[in-house]
């Protein structure tokens, strides 16, 4: 029996993702071969003669198949890169999108050494672990009202050799004795309208947690909650990062002004819409 060949395996696997309508299946079909073989982009230029062995090629005929159920990329394999570093990812949390980037690279921008920062609906802890990863000698807390999400993020934090503390409850609820005193609170909470959640990718509405989705009513109810609570436990001087959906920003940035933020303002993704709300209270 001739064994299959490694470009042959990428051809036959892109046809089954096409035919499942999963986007982008030309490239999914080729980082699953590389995840199940152990290969790197470059195998498909140099070695398409490559042959699979037959544990290769079961498994990523399981792989493909999966991924045509449209079960995320990422819960297939494991893992995912953001900001350079690679996180482990499962069924327990959302997975981090490239958009979230930005608002990591924003309390970078201002400055987060030697800060305490605290991250609400840590999740995988992406968010707080790459601002730790970047600064020096920064603090860092994270909470989450999923149990399961911390896990992940406990087991993310050891992976990247960084020390931080989870505590699972509801936002600030979570902080034993009403914890205070960071000087930096980020935030990617659930943002999505309620009705809009069935109309969603099956990828997203099916396998990520629908608490990481559900934002309430009008999407807004998360930011309601951190605008009205979090300036009682900042610092003498504090700043708040929050992502938003593209429609929010100027809803969210309007809860910040009520709640005495200053200094506020909107910062766009790399598509050019409206991503991140950052405000400073006190000082």
């Amino acid at each position: 029996m001739t064994a299959l060949h490694y470009r042959e395996a990428y051809l036959q696997g892109r046809a089954r993702l096409e035919a499942a309508g999963v986007p982008e299946a030309e490239l999914d079909a080729r980082l699953l071969l590389e995840y199940v073989c152990g290969t790197q982009r470059q195998t498909m230029l140099l070695k398409p003669e490559r042959g699979l062995t037959d544990a290769e090629a079961e498994r990523y005929g399981k792989a493909v198949s999966e991924r045509a159920k449209r079960v995320p990329l990422q819960h297939i394999t494991g893992r995912q890169y953001f900001m350079g570093l690679e996180f482990l990812v499962d069924a327990r949390v959302l997975v981090p999108r490239p958009d979230t980037e930005i608002l990591v690279e924003e309390v970078l921008k201002d400055g987060a050494n030697g800060a305490r920062v605290l991250d609400l609906c840590t999740g995988s802890g992406c968010i707080l672990l790459s601002i730790l990863k970047y600064s020096v000698s920064a603090e860092g807390t994270g909470t989450d009202l999923s149990a399961d999400a911390l896990r992940v993020a406990e087991e993310n934090a050891k992976r990247l050799q960084q020390e931080a503390v989870f505590y699972a409850g509801d936002l600030f609820a979570a902080l034993p004795g009403g914890e205070r005193g960071f000087d930096i609170i980020v935030s990617n909470p659930p943002y999505i309208e309620r009705e809009v959640i069935p109309g969603l990718m099956p990828e997203v509405r099916e396998h990520d947690p629908y608490m990481a989705l559900d934002g309430g009513m009008d999407g807004l109810d998360f930011y309601r909650r951190i605008a009205k609570e979090a300036p009682a436990h900042f610092a003498a001087e504090g700043r708040l990062y929050l992502e938003t959906g593209s429609t929010q920003a100027a809803a969210v940035s309007a809860l910040l002004r009520e709640n005495g933020f200053t200094g506020i303002r909107i910062v766009k993704d790399y598509a050019g819409l409206d991503r991140v709300v950052c405000g400073t209270y006190g000082g």
